[in-house]
């Protein structure tokens, strides 16, 4: 087996990576070095920089009108994608907690994208099931609960349209699921990944961006 390519992203490498991507831009820079500032011990949940941009043009190139994110922190992912959708668009934000929300609450009002972001503070199972059944979900950012990712799965596919995105983080899950004794969310992950191997309605290709980031198309 060949890897290809084995290009070693050192500090410098990944500068010059985030230089040639769309900067971020004052409102989410504020948000990012609030995150840390405010919450260190949970700041690595946020999703990483280079993903803002690359959420943003997914968003687009779908012509997304109809979002749904599981897991939102402390908004980061949400403004990114909130910014590239159409005025009349719309994005569902699940998550459970006020506190970090609060955050994404004050940067979307900021940015002028808080009307396109509908954030519902419930358990994201309870928030999905009450979406209509049929499909119409444009774009999908799954990154909440490692052991809930099969069930959020399960809700989100049917209701995804013909040729929507589902793009789910840390499928990687910083190496541990090669672990052949893995345990935790390690575990869920390596069950997770398999379980969207074989899913049949969907295309899916699973890339090393970041903690490991996973497309999946809606055949």
């Amino acid at each position: 087996m060949t890897k290809g390519n084995d290009t070693t992203i050192t500090d410098d490498l990944y500068q010059y990576m985030l230089a040639h991507n769309p900067p971020l831009d004052p409102v989410q820079r504020e948000l990012v070095d609030t995150t840390y500032a405010r919450f260190p011990d949970h700041a690595g949940m946020v999703s990483a920089e280079e993903q803002a941009p690359l959420l943003a043009f997914l968003v687009r190139l779908v012509g997304a009108r109809h979002v749904v994110e599981v897991g939102t922190f402390t908004g980061f992912s949400a403004l990114a994608m909130a910014k590239a959708l159409p005025a009349d668009g719309t994005l569902i934000a699940c998550d459970i907690s006020e506190e970090w929300t609060a955050y994404g609450r004050e940067a979307w009002e900021k940015a002028g994208v808080a009307d396109r972001i509908d954030l519902r503070i419930a358990p994201a199972l309870d928030t999905l099931r009450a979406m209509p059944a049929e499909p119409h979900i444009d774009f999908a950012y799954l990154d909440a609960d490692k052991g809930g990712y099969i069930a959020y799965w399960e809700e989100l596919v049917p209701r995804m349209r013909q040729g929507g995105v589902i793009a789910t983080d840390n499928v990687l899950f910083h190496g541990g699921v090669t672990d052949p004794e893995a345990t935790g969310p390690a575990a869920a992950i390596k069950e997770f990944n398999d379980h969207v191997r074989a899913d049949a309605r969907m295309d899916s290709v699973l890339l090393t961006v970041a903690d490991g980031l996973t497309l999946s198309r809606k055949r």
